[in-house]
């Protein structure tokens, strides 16, 4: 399996902010996804050069990919054109040299068997032939029939594609334009999009699995009613998607949430903090890292009602009782393998106030090596945030972002202390 691009620090903003892909298409009926894909890598910062086949002229117009990439598309190795910048008639070479990768999509059963054996009869596959294999990526989103991605040429295809260091994608499942259903969909463009963003990322979590809980907890009062917080889940997700870009395994224990789950990512719903506490006990045994976003709730009723309160119109307000729940991080912290430094165990304090004196307090009492904290009616909900890391040697502030860009600073700073 290929290995990932060369990597830079951080992802500059737009997510692929500086970088110059080549996409090419082949042709198949998802060429219509592509565009969608195209406009999409422009948006997140990306300049964009279009290589079409003949095949892929007959299913998206030259036109339409050269409106949405905002620069000419080359189709023909016959091309006199200059490309990228070099008026030599050699485009299969000129424009591979500047590209930080090259991406097919859609990538036919044709096209990879043509790759397989160094055929190279129009650009683009002249193109995939002659880049630099080092320094120039090639990333394939395969989209065929599900017969033929089935077929055993073509899965003996892509095996040898990724042994000889190419990056093959996943295929979707469903309806497909011939009317049959199955494996073998080219990715939707917001997943390709998603994979190639992850392609660029460094991998400093690369054999680590990250377990993270998000969103609030629900404690029941009777049928119909509970108590909550406003916590969104939203940073949780943030932190579960930063760390699965990183090259980490991912779980995430979500509370009662409407968050779409991140890509890649594993996902466990609970509703209760002693839902919350049995399913993390469980999964943190093969964890390394444990991120505690969640806003578990601290009490709960000492009893659920079987049926809903109802007011009668007396006046008098119902009595109810409550009892702690569980403190999980500190339990998870105190743990054998945390204590082995086997699992790193990284807590979040949610504050109204004196947000430092607060968060070196819990730290300690919650026995963690690192406490993020944030003030909480400053986040809750809001796609933006401001962190405070608190460790042994000190604090380190994330000024105001949004909240992906704040998980993957966070990762980083996880991942540093990790390695020393």
């Amino acid at each position: 399996m290929a290995t990932s691009a060369p990597a830079r620090s951080l992802l500059p903003a737009g997510d692929l902010g500086g970088r110059h892909i080549v996409l090419g298409l082949s042709g198949g009926i998802a060429c219509y996804k592509a565009a969608e894909l195209c406009r999409a890598m422009v948006k997140a910062g990306a300049t964009v050069q279009v290589v079409m086949t003949d095949a892929a002229c007959q299913f998206i117009t030259p036109v339409t990919m050269q409106a949405l990439s905002g620069r000419p598309v080359f189709s023909s190795q016959w091309d006199p054109r200059e490309a990228a910048g070099v008026g030599n008639n050699m485009a299969h070479i000129n424009l591979s040299r500047e590209a930080d990768a090259i991406v097919v999509a859609p990538a036919s059963a044709d096209f990879m068997a043509k790759l397989v054996h160094g055929r190279a009869d129009e650009l683009l596959s002249l193109m995939c032939l002659a880049r630099p294999i080092e320094s120039v990526p090639l990333i394939l989103a395969p989209a065929m029939n599900r017969e033929m991605w089935s077929h055993p040429a073509t899965q003996r295809n892509i095996e040898q594609l990724r042994a000889d260091g190419t990056t093959v994608l996943d295929v979707g499942a469903g309806e497909q334009a011939c009317g049959e259903t199955g494996d073998g969909r080219m990715l939707e463009p917001e997943e390709l999009l998603y994979d190639l963003v992850r392609f660029f990322t460094p991998k400093l979590l690369a054999g680590q699995h990250v377990l993270v809980s998000a969103g609030p907890t629900f404690e029941a009062i009777d049928p119909v009613r509970g108590l909550t917080n406003l916590s969104s889940g939203k940073m949780g997700f943030a932190i579960a998607r930063a760390a699965h870009e990183a090259g980490a395994q991912v779980t995430l224990v979500a509370g009662p949430v409407g968050l779409p789950t991140p890509r890649g990512v594993g996902r466990v719903n609970v509703k209760s903090a002693l839902n919350m506490q049995k399913s993390l006990d469980h999964l943190a045994q093969a964890a390394t890292v444990f991120v505690s976003a969640a806003a578990v709730a601290d009490w709960r009723p000492a009893q659920m009602l079987d049926q809903k309160i109802k007011k009668d119109g007396s006046g008098e307000v119902p009595t109810l009782s409550f009892v702690e729940n569980p403190d999980i991080l500190a339990s998870i912290a105190a743990s054998p393998r945390a204590q082995s430094g086997a699992l790193y165990c990284v807590g979040f304090a949610a504050e109204s106030q004196d947000l430092l004196a607060h968060a070196q307090a819990k730290r300690v009492r919650k026995g963690v090596p690192l406490l993020v904290g944030n003030i909480g009616p400053d986040t809750f909900g809001q796609d933006d945030n401001a962190l405070l890391l608190v460790d042994a040697h000190g604090t380190v502030e994330l000024p105001r972002a949004s909240k992906l860009v704040l998980a993957r600073q966070l990762i980083a700073e996880i991942a540093r202390r990790l390695h020393g």
